[in-house]
């Protein structure tokens, strides 16, 4: 077997599993996860209906690798809806199975085993995936923290120099998880600058560019890209996912866009990995693609969701409206002395409700990790049981910690 395999750590919800084991919760009241970030709206009938439509040509033939024309096409025009920049649907774009499989492979496409020591940088905490890809990559994680001390965003320029100097990659995420925090156009190109003098790609993590709170949208990686003069988007591909945007999590469609040198060799990597995204899900995705009354109606379901539950937590715990994405980011209150894992680990057992340690989705450097003494809960269920939690875990707090 491949020894890079022994180098993953458990995966957080597998630590969350052993976390709980031997605590039985409360009977009375059924059990409420906000957990896991797995959408739970639901799913727009249209897109049901795009997909039952391909049925009978869809399947009786292989898909390309590349993706049919008229999917890369609404991938495109979306872009340039969005973003307003200009891209080309031919070179610039691939249709991939959900942004965690793109994530994932891209990193086993752009890294070079044969330099030693090879660096993949990422933000701390992280959406795991990054790690498993640099570690099975065979390149060695480097953690930036996005601290509260610092409002919750990467110094990139505290990175050393000779860390840089030996960096591949670089997994960026914004809207953040779990943080919610957007990347302004300043901390861009802090990053385009440092990618054009060590040469690092970026891969952007743009999932969750679609659930925001305030008026403007999220600023993108290309978009980012266009406006400071990057028009190639050279060493830059961003990921984005209709999982969260479309509330199909279960379709697992995504695409990936940006410098077409890239695009081309991640084109022949994937030939070879056997990724080709099925022809009912093409279907299916230019649906939604080309569609936005649907996003903007699960958009506000989620605006009235969070107006309802962030006040109730805030009177307890130090929480605040992110500025986008469907996480809470909240630190646990002083009684728990800032064991993130205590305090959800009691909160199970007194309130049936699962919230998930920001610690297991951090990693320690320079003797902290940034996510502990904080939890992340993900605002995926409907209003009401969102809000049955939110009022679970104000009592639980309100009641005092038992000693």
């Amino acid at each position: 077997m491949n020894p890079l395999l022994a180098t993953l750590q458990p995966y957080p919800f597998e630590r969350l599993r052993q976390l709980f084991a031997g605590v039985t919760p409360p009977t009375d009241r059924a059990h409420i996860s906000l957990g896991i970030g797995e959408p739970k709206h639901a799913t727009p009938e249209f897109i049901k209906r795009a997909l039952e439509k391909s049925l009978d040509t869809a399947l009786s033939g292989y898909p390309a690798t590349a993706g049919e024309l008229r999917m890369r096409e609404a991938c495109a025009e979306w872009l340039k809806r969005r973003y307003r920049i200009e891209i080309a649907a031919a070179t610039q774009i691939l249709p991939v199975n959900g942004s965690r499989e793109a994530l994932f492979s891209l990193a086993q496409a752009v890294l070079d085993p044969s330099q030693a020591g090879a660096r993949v940088v990422s933000p701390n905490p992280f959406y795991q995936i990054y790690e498993g890809a640099a570690l099975l990559g065979g390149a060695e994680p480097y953690y930036v923290a996005n601290a509260p001390e610092n409002d919750f965003t990467a110094d990139w320029k505290a990175v050393p120099d000779d860390i840089w100097q030996k960096t591949q990659l670089v997994f960026v995420c914004s809207p953040g998880n779990p943080t919610g925090k957007i990347m302004p156009l300043t901390e861009w190109q802090t990053l385009f600058e440092l990618s054009e003098k060590y040469g690092f790609v970026i891969a952007s993590d743009e999932c969750y560019s679609e659930i925001y709170f305030r008026d403007e949208p999220p600023l993108g990686g290309l978009e980012a890209a266009s406006l400071l003069g990057y028009k190639d988007f050279k060493r830059l591909i961003a990921f984005t996912s209709l999982s969260k945007r479309s509330n199909v999590p279960g379709l697992r469609s995504g695409f990936v866009a940006g410098d077409a040198a890239i695009i081309k060799d991640f084109l022949l990597y994937r030939t070879y990995h056997g990724c080709a995204m099925s022809g009912v899900v093409q279907a299916a995705s230019i649906a939604a693609w080309n569609d936005e009354a649907h996003v903007i109606e699960n958009r506000n379901l989620y605006r009235t969701k969070f107006a309802q539950v962030t006040p109730v937590l805030s009177e307890v715990m130090d929480v605040k409206l992110p500025d986008a994405s469907f996480y809470l980011w909240a630190g646990v209150p002083a009684a728990w002395h800032n064991s993130d894992t205590d305090f959800a680990r009691e909160l199970y057992a007194k309130e049936h409700v699962t919230v998930l340690p920001g610690s297991f989705i951090g990693r320690t450097m320079n003797g902290a990790n940034p996510g502990q003494g904080r939890v992340r809960m993900a605002l995926v269920a409907e209003t009401s049981e969102c809000l049955e939690a939110a009022q679970r875990i104000a009592r639980f707090i309100r009641s005092g910690r038992s000693s």
